[in-house]
């Protein structure tokens, strides 16, 4: 984007809402506990708690819930200069009022289909979806919000590979720190990456 672009877009919006967004269980809190460290204010009320699933925490805030049911969404105006975990399925319900940095979050759907398993499994739930059809709902689910992303002027999305964020930090939090625009410590979010916690590896899947 040229900086002819970024002043506009300043200028139209304001300071942008930065958007850790991606499908449940793609990285999406690794990428927030990295912003937060990196010296950005997370938006989180903190009702939910680490567990075993996200023994970093879960980083979330519940209005966002409501998205696509809410009217008055001028809340997220107090979330510009700082960074929010939405959901892929709920960017489409964000208002044209702000200007969001999207840091998408990508991994492999085998993997998230096998950690998705694994938190209903501990839960004592099960899906009611098979696997085939959850691949498939995926697939078109992202191909259709990546358009949304690329063709709505208050969208300006970088895409990040959770596997690659694990295996090299520092070129992923150099990219990450780029796309915001500079300032942030690099250093500080690569030490909080804990490759520990890349579970459900898609070469131990057999995929």
């Amino acid at each position: 984007m040229s900086m002819l672009s970024n002043v506009m877009r300043r200028l139209k919006y304001g300071r942008p809402v930065v958007v850790v967004s991606g499908l449940p269980r793609s990285g999406t809190s690794m990428a927030m506990k990295m912003l937060e460290a990196g010296g950005l204010e997370v938006v989180t009320d903190k009702v939910r708690t680490p567990d075993e699933d996200n023994p970093k925490g879960y980083y979330e805030d519940e209005r966002v819930k409501d998205l696509a049911e809410m009217d008055d969404k001028e809340w997220l105006r107090d979330a510009r200069g700082k960074v929010i975990k939405i959901v892929s399925l709920l960017l489409q319900y964000l208002p044209a009022t702000n200007h969001y940095k999207v840091v998408f979050m990508r991994r492999h759907l085998q993997e998230v289909l096998a950690s998705q398993a694994k938190m209903l499994e501990r839960r004592d739930e099960t899906s009611e979806t098979a696997d085939d059809e959850m691949l498939q709902m995926y697939e078109g689910h992202l191909d259709k919000i990546q358009f949304q992303l690329r063709f709505r002027d208050y969208f300006d999305v970088l895409y990040v590979n959770f596997r690659d964020a694990l295996e090299d930090p520092v070129r992923e939090a150099k990219r990450i720190n780029q796309f915001l625009g500079g300032g942030l410590d690099e250093e500080k979010m690569v030490e909080v990456v804990d490759p520990e916690l890349y579970r459900n590896r898609i070469a131990e899947l057999g995929k």
